[in-house]
């Protein structure tokens, strides 16, 4: 889901059952994990990516927990995201429609907003899907740049 730059070869799996606490789970570690690349606070996607992340497992929890238990936060140097078992694939560019929220909008609106991309993409057999989102990062001067 995280994108700190193309030569960082970073990767952390993150599955955790499909409850309300996965949000709060994936959001902590997702600060640890930045803190481990190198990210920064002052980095100005670092609170987007939050959000994001949060937005993203929080739609797994409430939209797909009957027919996907886990929900997995796959976060790397390259371009992975957040996967689901549910075989709905939603559409990224569309407003927000009446009776439904706004999450996977505001998650599309930060992307393009802080340069980066997303994209829904489907098992081999159709019985889930990823979200990928990627966005460019910086790391900060730290014991980690070589």
């Amino acid at each position: 889901m995280i994108r700190p730059h193309d030569s960082l070869p970073y990767r952390h799996v993150l599955t955790l059952p499909a409850m309300g606490s996965a949000v709060r789970i994936a959001r902590e570690t997702t600060e640890q994990v930045l803190a481990e690349w190198g990210v920064g606070p002052q980095e100005p996607c670092r609170g987007p990516v939050l959000l994001i992340l949060s937005e993203l497992v929080a739609n797994s929890v409430r939209h797909a927990a009957v027919l996907s238990p886990k929900v997995t936060v796959i976060f790397a140097g390259g371009p992975d995201g957040v996967h689901d078992r549910h075989p709905y694939r939603p559409a990224l560019y569309t407003s927000a429609v009446a009776g439904s929220g706004r999450g996977l909008a505001t998650v599309v609106e930060l992307t393009l907003e802080l340069g980066g991309s997303a994209v829904v993409r489907g098992d081999a057999d159709e019985g889930g899907k990823s979200i990928w989102v990627t966005l460019p990062l910086r790391r900060s001067g730290g014991p980690r740049d070589r």
